[in-house]
């Protein structure tokens, strides 16, 4: 459990755009920050940071938060977790009790397995340098990679001993439970034994994003070619090898800082690379590329270098890996090494200048190096050559952007003689195929649309009224709820009373009867209903920093908000004043419409009951509550009463 002291010390020390930049990179605007939102994909930038309110918003997809929700969101940790991520990259010291045997037990899956990753990586480092094995054996292969010892460190490589269970024993001594050590791939266990899966190789530890140890990828040493090179981990909670790319929490900062990435294949590539001092560079490592990989190095650069040995077959073979990077929008460069040659060896050579000033004086336009393989390929056969248009401008086709889309036409008409004509109503052939295959995808026919929608805008008409004040409510008490107005009342001089105050009095004096159906709206109002109750205000910050996700989401799109005006007034002939001048008339009306509402559904529901009496007391009982109920919407339809704000 971490006391409330030490979370205070980890909001203030965590600075919203600091945090954010760890994952998204941010330009300012005016008093905010602005990227592309990490949560989905876009090609607009519409991912706000506040750093004065201490708040992410996406006006896209609509996630935001704090600092904390931020973690929780990007890197799918828990409330704890997360706080505890912040605390160690802000050097803030967390007291906790020594954890009993129930607890861990207790653990949820996610933790447990990347805790025991965590004991792994640490294991198989302190074998590679202490054990005489592992400095035989292990150290010095990495050796003679002439791998130095900072970036042995900078990676945490290792080694897996030759016992085949040295590992496993070790972890179950240390009390960590077997179902762990076998979902996350480290163990096999059949019924009547259990093994090591990485005995006896190099190890390479894989990190997520945040530098947490999620899987392993292990060498083999030996020459027996029945066993496999290399060995990675299997698919578990916490590694989804499509999702992840080997290098990327090491590399990132440099890819923002470059504006580029150099995606190469294996693992030795990468650290290679970064060896000579280039470590804008991550691995796909040996997995076909996907669109999860794509949009990750999205994040952090829209150009990408791919980096090839010769082998031209081996690249030709990729191409459709390449039309997915070119279909998210980014900039697609390849790069040829010299025959014989891969990004390892060949790095081993040269300076970092010198690799440099090779990749800027040889890499080459992925429509331009496509187009120049496949006439090679093509030469005077007129078939070939017709199918070698086609490949070139279906990969044109990729690009979302019109203008890039026209230049790559123009160069490729130039390159291979041809007019822009006929090469546009190719383009034009593919765009609609497309735009077909897109709708037969998500739908039948199109009366299979039109019906449901139509059901659906009838049905749902009071419905969306109801929860837009039940909305403008809470976006009131919320954003207003420290502002205080003058309170009027029969019997005294005017009062000065904080809106949160004000509209919780209103609501819950009659609290059975004016609910909140929205969950997160009812928890918010549940939230300053406590507050107001324990200390007699409403604090802003506290929903600010409260910690779930959902309600600092809300909290961050209410104070997030790109309009001052209430939508409520915006119908209003003639307004165009500013909201908060408005407040003392604004906030009365919002309540009397939320009441409305509610009354007006309990009327509904009255309704109902009467047609289905059963016996005459039934009828009785609900005709005296729908008189009772028209009476209050009566009162609700004409002005507040004789309770006034000003």
């Amino acid at each position: 459990m971490i006391d409330q002291s030490t979370i205070d010390k980890i909001f203030d020390a965590a600075e919203i755009v600091q945090v954010v930049e760890e994952f998204v990179p941010l330009k300012k605007r005016g008093v905010n920050y602005l990227g592309l939102c990490p949560f989905h994909n876009e090609k607009t930038p519409s991912f706000t940071v506040s750093p004065a309110k201490g708040i992410y918003k996406c006006f896209g997809c609509g996630k935001g938060g704090n600092s904390v929700s931020f973690i929780m969101e990007h890197e799918n940790m828990s409330y704890v977790e997360a706080l505890k991520y912040l605390a160690r990259k802000y050097h803030i010291e967390i007291e906790e009790k020594e954890e009993t045997e129930e607890e861990i037990n207790k653990r949820n899956q996610r933790e447990s397995l990347l805790i025991v990753t965590e004991f792994a990586a640490k294991y198989f480092k302190e074998q590679l340098h202490n054990s005489k094995e592992g400095q035989t054996v292990g150290l010095s292969y990495f050796k003679e990679r002439a791998f130095r010892d900072d970036i042995i460190e900078k990676f945490q490589l290792g080694y897996s001993p030759m016992q085949k269970d040295a590992l496993t024993k070790e972890a179950l001594k240390k009390a960590f439970k077997i179902e762990f050590l076998t979902a996350s791939g480290l163990t096999i266990k059949k019924e009547d034994w259990q093994i090591d899966r990485f005995y006896g190789r190099v190890m390479f530890p894989i990190h997520n994003i945040a530098g947490r140890v999620i899987a392993f990828g292990g060498r083999t040493l030996s020459n027996d070619k029945k066993i496999s090179k290399y060995l990675n981990s299997p698919e578990s909670e916490i590694y989804h090898k499509s999702k992840v790319l080997y290098g990327i929490f090491q590399a990132k900062r440099d890819i923002i800082k470059e504006d580029k990435c150099f995606l190469v294949e294996g693992y030795t590539d990468v650290i290679s690379f970064h060896q000579a001092g280039i470590s804008n560079v991550v691995a796909s490592s040996g997995t076909s590329l996907t669109v999860e990989q794509i949009r990750l190095i999205k994040r952090f650069t829209p150009n990408i270098t791919i980096l090839y040995d010769g082998d031209e077959a081996g690249i030709k073979a990729s191409m459709r890996g390449i039309d997915l990077i070119l279909a998210e929008g980014l900039n697609v460069k390849i790069l040829l090494f010299p025959e014989g040659e891969d990004p390892d060896s060949f790095s081993k050579k040269k300076s970092s200048s010198q690799l440099l000033e090779f990749i800027d004086n040889n890499e080459e336009d992925f429509i331009a190096f496509k187009t120049r393989i496949l006439k090679k390929d093509a030469k005077n056969d007129p078939v070939k050559k017709s199918l070698m248009i086609r490949e070139i401008v279906n990969s044109i086709a990729q690009i979302p952007d019109k203008i890039k889309r026209s230049v790559f036409i123009k160069e490729c008409s130039i390159s291979m003689d041809l007019k822009e004509d006929m090469l546009y109503s190719e383009l034009t052939k593919i765009l609609r195929r497309k735009a077909e295959k897109k709708l037969q995808k998500h739908y039948q026919s199109p009366q299979d649309v039109i019906a449901p929608l139509k059901q659906k805008s009838q049905s749902n008409q009071i419905q969306l009224n109801k929860h837009f004040v039940e909305k403008e409510l809470i976006r009131l008490i919320v954003k207003y709820g420290e502002t205080e107005l003058e309170v009027h009342t029969e019997d005294s001089d005017s009062i000065k009373v904080c809106i949160a105050n004000y509209i919780y009095d209103e609501i819950s004096k009659e609290k059975e009867t004016y609910i909140f159906e929205d969950l997160t709206n009812k928890r918010v109002f549940e939230i300053i209903s406590n507050q107001i109750e324990t200390t007699g205000i409403y604090e802003q910050k506290s929903l600010v920093n409260y910690p779930d996700k959902d309600i600092n989401s809300l909290v961050a799109s209410v104070l997030s908000s790109n309009y001052n005006l209430s939508e409520i007034w915006v119908s209003k002939e003639n307004f165009v004043e500013d909201e908060q001048a408005k407040l003392f008339e604004l906030v009365p009306e919002t309540i009397m419409a939320f009441k409305k509402h509610r009354v007006e559904q309990l009327l509904k529901e009255t309704e109902e009951k009467i047609k289905l009496a059963l016996t005459d007391e039934e009828l009785v009982n609900a005709l005296t509550i729908y008189q009772n109920l028209k009476k209050i919407d009566t009162d609700l339809s004409k002005k507040l009463g004789f309770r006034t704000i000003t």
